[in-house]
């Protein structure tokens, strides 16, 4: 079955691993200096939207360094509910940064996207339900994933540090989570994020089985504390 999805990123964080793919270059001078251009998330996206075994699915981010500063709360809303009102599923699309902290995360557009993508609201006697979510964490100009995700002994840990706080209160909120301790570390077991967290490499491997995962999730969205608030 396919779904219409909404892709949030950054477009322009160029801290993320080269890809082999796409345009490799601006511009040469002669045979011995080329000016190379870096890959951008954008172009992840692009890669994405290739992977994604779905009918219609959706990519509307907004153009990098748009600011939000001169909307009304009510523009920012209305904007946003046009461009994710049909969708079903927002993949977030992590990276290192993602996060402007020069700025407020009410004057960014990642935040208001999870925002209004966990919304529900009507239009035309139609209401929208909550959106499923996924975090894609993409790895930093190095290769590695240790900035937002490590897995250790099969125990994954979640660093929050670049993270936006709407992401961060959709992780471990489950309401009454599976847990264990190992001497002093709390272990979460099963679906214990709204919203969880794959590494790229993993999503390139079986993207279908990411995107249903976060489906069931939203089945059960009922069984999470959900915060829709930036």
């Amino acid at each position: 079955m396919g779904y219409k999805i909404f892709v949030s990123y950054k477009y322009g964080d160029t801290n993320v691993q080269p890809l082999k793919t796409g345009r490799q270059y601006l511009y040469s001078f002669g045979y011995n200096t080329t000016i190379y251009e870096p890959t951008k998330v954008r172009d992840y996206v692009t890669e994405l939207q290739e992977l994604l075994e779905v009918n219609n699915h959706i990519n509307k981010g907004e153009a990098d360094g748009e600011s939000l500063a001169a909307f009304k709360d009510s523009t920012i809303a209305s904007k946003l509910r046009d461009k994710i009102y049909d969708s079903s599923m927002t993949i977030v699309m992590i990276s290192p940064e993602m996060r402007d902290y020069t700025k407020l995360e009410s004057d960014q557009w990642i935040p208001w996207e999870i925002s209004y993508s966990l919304r529900e609201y009507g239009r035309n006697e139609r209401t929208s339900h909550s959106n499923a979510m996924l975090a894609v964490v993409l790895p930093d100009r190095n290769g590695s994933y240790s900035y937002c995700m490590e897995v250790t002994d099969s125990i994954t840990t979640i660093h929050f540090n670049n993270l936006f706080q709407i992401l961060c209160k959709n992780m471990f909120n489950q309401k009454n989570p599976s847990t264990y301790f190992e001497g002093s570390q709390k272990i979460y077991t099963g679906e214990y994020s709204y919203i969880p967290c794959v590494k790229w490499c993993d999503f390139q491997d079986n993207p279908n089985q990411y995107i249903e995962r976060s489906i069931r999730i939203r089945e059960n969205i009922n069984d999470y504390n959900i915060c829709k608030e930036v």
